[in-house]
């Protein structure tokens, strides 16, 4: 089958498809070309594979900034990520550090401050707008060779024997192209479509899902003083309150709603005007920023905790949030994700020469993550459950366990190298090193 490029806005790449009896093969299929698949595919550009990156929709980013434009909370650790790709020192002079980060609870005394200082880094971690960092994604790949294949959907997943008679196999993947279906094969196939991901679905993957009954409302805010580039998370007793700084003295709000008894609470809040919105804000978190003077657009999205069964099935792997798609409360979804494609990419890096799609691939990344998945969910499941309530008795032990970190040294260290992303066993490009052929990768932690 023959692939047709075909430039869009002058620099766009897209791979289009012939009906024919063959399909085109490719070493790695991502399918989603969001933040964590399009940082996938410009991870693996270096190694020279064939390889296509799949997506509903046309890929391009929106060229004029605006007080409204959404922002991702980079960890530490990421940075290190994105300089190991090569892309930290275009994007960090565009992002606004996070020096500090300030923890309280609503009602209640006691708090406990992270700050880079103590860490001896430059940053706890970054606020990046998703409209830079997309653009910046979509350029590098624009100059690589990784095949754009947009728009088009997956619809069908199939394990087939190849015809070389050596017992090795590959995937045979349905597209859909408006009214058109074609076939590809690969080795390997990533799934990166999301929370509702059709190729976990398809693989057969499991998912365990545990509603918060609560909702994120989202919205960038402007305050009377200067943030200073400071991160506060305010508990309350219907859900955490963050406020992550950005540049123009503007903060990205997560303000979470309890939806247990129905969505009127969350309504009301975004039916206010600007004026009664920005009071009501104030009253709820306080006024360590003075007071709350512009907020933008607002939207919302409901919350629930989902975590696949297993990470792989056949020469399948499924990362972000088609894996784990978590509370927004501590900041840690892309972060988790972006340690996803180090270990991903490390391990392609080592198999490239074997079968990419082998089960001992597959094992070596359901042990390597295993760790940092396990414990990054429960810590922030934990966060939600334990502060998301207004129990006399828990309300003082977790003023308690606030100080308690801020006072003892190696539980505040644990906290902040968790924020930073930065507990586990690191790889290449989670050190910040670019990506090489190894004959081992050291399973164990740090």
């Amino acid at each position: 089958m023959t692939t047709k490029h075909i430039k869009q806005n002058k620099q766009n790449k897209e791979a289009s498809f012939n009906a024919t009896n063959n399909a085109t093969s490719y070493d790695v299929l991502i399918v989603g070309g969001g933040m964590v698949g399009a940082s996938l595919a410009v991870a693996l550009i270096p190694l020279n594979l064939k390889v296509g990156l799949i997506d509903v929709y046309e890929f391009g980013v929106a060229e004029q900034p605006s007080y409204d434009d959404r922002a991702i909370a980079l960890s530490y650790g990421s940075s290190l990520i994105y300089k190991g790709m090569g892309l930290w020192d275009e994007l960090a002079s565009k992002t606004t550090p996070i020096n500090k980060i300030h923890i309280s609870d609503r009602g209640h005394f006691g708090a406990a401050r992270l700050s880079a200082e103590q860490e001896n880094v430059a940053a706890l971690g970054y606020l990046a707008e998703s409209r830079i960092l997309g653009k910046l994604l979509y350029d590098s790949l624009n100059k690589s060779n990784i095949e754009l294949i947009v728009p088009a959907t997956v619809s069908n997943i199939e394990e087939v024997d190849d015809e070389t008679g050596d017992h090795t196999s590959h995937l045979k993947v349905t597209l859909q192209q408006g009214e058109q279906t074609h076939y590809l094969k690969t080795k390997l196939l990533v799934g990166s479509d999301g929370t509702q991901s059709k190729v976990r679905e398809l693989s057969g993957i499991g998912v365990n899902r545990s509603e918060y009954n609560q909702a994120a409302l989202i919205a960038n805010i402007s305050t009377e003083k200067a943030h200073q580039n400071q991160a506060f998370e305010r508990f309350t007793e219907t859900g955490p309150i963050a406020l992550l700084p950005l540049s123009d003295n503007r903060c990205s709000l997560v303000w979470t709603h309890d939806t247990s008894q129905g969505r009127e609470q969350l309504d009301a809040t975004l039916a206010l005007d600007d004026e009664a919105f920005l009071k009501k804000l104030g009253d709820e978190f306080g006024y360590r920023l003075g007071r709350f003077t512009k907020v933008g657009k607002r939207s919302s999205y409901p919350l629930a905790l989902v975590t696949s069964m297993q990470n792989t099935a056949a020469r399948t792997v499924i990362i972000g949030n088609a894996s784990h798609t978590m509370h927004p409360v501590a900041g840690q979804g892309l972060n988790l994700a972006l340690r996803d494609i180090a270990v991903l990419a490390e391990l392609i890096c080592q198999y490239q020469s074997t079968d990419l799609g082998s089960e001992k691939l597959l094992k070596d990344y359901e042990s390597l993550r295993k760790g940092d998945l396990k414990t990054t969910v429960r810590y922030t499941d934990s966060l939600v459950r334990l502060f998301s309530n207004d129990n006399f008795i828990l309300g003082h032990a977790r003023a308690g366990g606030l100080m308690t970190i801020d006072r003892i040294a190696p539980l505040r260290k644990w906290i902040t190298r968790q924020s930073m992303g930065i507990n586990y066993r690191q790889s290449r490009l989670a050190r910040g090193l670019a990506l090489r052929n190894s004959k081992e990768i050291n399973l164990n932690p740090l």
